[in-house]
């Protein structure tokens, strides 16, 4: 069946006023996107920031008349408060043709390769390289797929380790993706922590499809976490959160211990590899696509 999508630029603080009216008109969903390339890594807590311009996008089923719903729209867009510009926004209506939307997903990804032996696999397709450490993982809920720069220079990182017998922390472990790849990689035991009861249940999920003992990942809440002295600890967040848990994170690694900081943009380096200076010896910044890994030892 096909769709019909319309669409609405407007300025952040009227978003949810379009978005009621596109629901008023009888829309099935509502999405809002981007419009200037403008992004948000890293918004303050509770918060749900929008972008300086938005997109509200509206979806209809097909039999909605498509001159009917825009006059619709129009003639109820009046009841809002004349936008700053001085003209209200127009609608934009496009047909969506009838496609199977779940393969169009599953098509987008494809394995793919960090370093010299690691790969990660979506399950439904075939490992390229059956010899190669394959870690089968599923684009889900929770962060960590491969495909962000942060988490690609993480695995690289990991791949070049030597981490046998090794006790792992992985410290905000969203899918487990981290975690896993250690494991896969010789790592005897991992301890996965987040603040989020759903990234653990995907950590286990994962682990699950990797054929991976239960025994080998234990996962928990940060107030769980135990007092381990790992011998790496790896930990793909944000900057502010990074900085916060300096003390946290150090307590957690063995003299001679190494660390692995992710989740950063490039001006931000300085100020966390100085919050984690006093306990490690931290080495350059190594970049990919404007976004950063610091990597340290522990005195």
């Amino acid at each position: 069946m096909p769709w019909l999508q319309i669409k609405v630029e407007t300025p952040p603080d009227q978003a949810e006023q379009y978005e009621d009216l596109l629901l008023a008109a009888g829309c099935a969903a509502v999405t809002y996107q981007d419009a200037a390339d403008q992004p948000i890594f890293e918004p303050d807590l509770g918060t749900t920031p929008l972008w300086n311009r938005t997109i509200v996008t509206g979806l209809f089923a097909a039999e909605h008349d498509v001159q009917e719903t825009l006059n619709l729209l129009a003639d109820a867009q009046q009841q809002l408060p004349v936008p700053a510009a001085g003209d209200y926004p127009s609608f934009k209506a496009e047909i969506l043709e009838d496609k199977d939307w779940e393969r169009e997903w599953m098509e987008s990804y494809h394995p793919m390769q960090f370093g010299a032996r690691l790969w990660v696999c979506p399950s439904w397709r075939e490992a390229p390289d059956p010899n190669a450490v394959n870690m089968m993982l599923d684009p889900g809920l929770a962060f960590g797929t491969g495909t962000h720069p942060t988490t690609a220079l993480c695995l690289e990182w990991l791949d070049s380790q030597a981490l046998d017998e090794q006790l792992v922390v992985d410290y905000g472990c969203g899918s487990g993706i981290l975690g896993i790849a250690a494991l896969l990689l010789g790592a005897r035991e991992v301890v996965a922590v987040d603040i989020d009861p759903q990234a653990l249940t995907a950590t286990r999920d994962n682990l699950e499809r990797n054929r991976l003992s239960p025994q080998r990942l234990q996962t928990c809440l940060p107030p769980d976490t135990p007092s381990v002295q790992a011998d790496t600890l790896v930990a793909n967040i944000l900057a502010g959160p990074l900085v916060q848990l300096a003390p946290t994170l150090a307590g957690l690694v063995r003299p001679g211990g190494r660390l692995l900081l992710s989740g950063l943009l490039a001006e931000q380096g300085d100020d966390v590899s100085a919050a984690y200076r006093q306990w490690f010896d931290m080495e350059p910044a190594v970049e990919k696509e404007g976004w950063i890994r610091l990597t340290g030892i522990k005195r």
